[in-house]
């Protein structure tokens, strides 16, 4: 008997109490939850106000630009440059886009660069043909395709003729001696109006244009010692118009003959030399 109790007392003290199951461990997941979440918020809000932050600099430096100061110095600024005494900024060599603005950079001075080089033949046959540009028979220009020098037909031609008339020759030897100073190539280029012709010798304008540069060629090369790999010609008729051909006076400025000393935009049109 005492036996069996002892047996019993000592299976009652290995008896282990049985544990308590935990419901609320899912608490501390949640709040792990609760505090990525704001953490998360945290982040978010603080990236909103230094985003205002920027807004905030450009609002007050477009501000300043409609005030008065250089938008140069807003732009170069904002794009991370200084601005030079001349108003223009470097940020071409700091700020974002700089390769791009770089390239554009040094096209617009290598286009000043080519403008520049045709200004004095510009001023010279300003001068030189001041008497002839004062009644109207000829015209002196700078196009984007480079130096143009525009006689009347009637300066240079009779109607409907291929003629040079002796009186021009005093203004194209002018002109020949401009592009003796010059390696740029040169572009001979007739022009009628819109009236038709049909004549033993021409059958339409095209080759009434196309004649009148021709003889302009040989004037040039026979008389004023022009070279002729220098030279090229184009008959236009009525295609390029510069005036209306509904009115006399607008024919009258159609019908013309161009002497264009090319730039580097002009001989882009030109075939390759070799």
């Amino acid at each position: 008997m005492r036996r069996s109790a002892h047996r019993l007392s000592e299976m009652a003290r290995k008896k282990k109490p049985t544990e308590h199951v935990n419901h609320e461990r899912w608490l501390v997941s949640y709040a792990d939850f609760i505090t990525l979440l704001f953490a998360f918020f945290v982040v978010m809000f603080a990236t909103s106000q230094t985003d205002k932050g920027k807004a905030q600099q450009v609002s007050d430096s477009v501000k300043r630009a409609l005030e008065g100061e250089k938008m140069s110095q807003v732009v170069a600024a904002i794009l991370g440059g200084t601005v030079t005494d001349t108003g223009k900024g470097n940020a071409m060599m700091r700020g974002p886009g700089g390769a791009a603005q770089s390239v554009a950079a040094k096209a617009e001075a290598k286009k000043d660069e080519k403008l520049a080089e045709l200004l004095p033949s510009l001023k010279v046959l300003t001068e030189e043909l001041k008497k002839e540009i004062d009644a109207g028979r000829i015209q002196i220009s700078m196009q984007p395709r480079g130096l143009v020098v525009s006689f009347t037909q009637a300066a240079l031609f009779a109607p409907g003729e291929d003629v040079i008339s002796p009186a021009a020759y005093d203004g194209l030897e002018k002109v020949a001696a401009a592009i003796a100073r010059l390696p740029n190539p040169v572009r001979l280029e007739g022009h009628t109006d819109s009236t038709p012709i049909n004549t033993a010798r021409f059958h339409s304008n095209w080759e009434l244009s196309s004649a009148r540069s021709i003889a302009i060629l040989e004037l040039l090369t026979d008389k004023f010692n022009v070279p002729r790999n220098r030279l090229s010609i184009a008959g236009y008729a009525d295609t390029a118009p510069i005036a209306s051909n509904d009115t006399e006076e607008g024919r009258a400025h159609n019908r013309r003959a161009d002497i264009v000393i090319l730039n580097e935009q002009g001989v882009i049109a030109e075939p390759a030399k070799h």
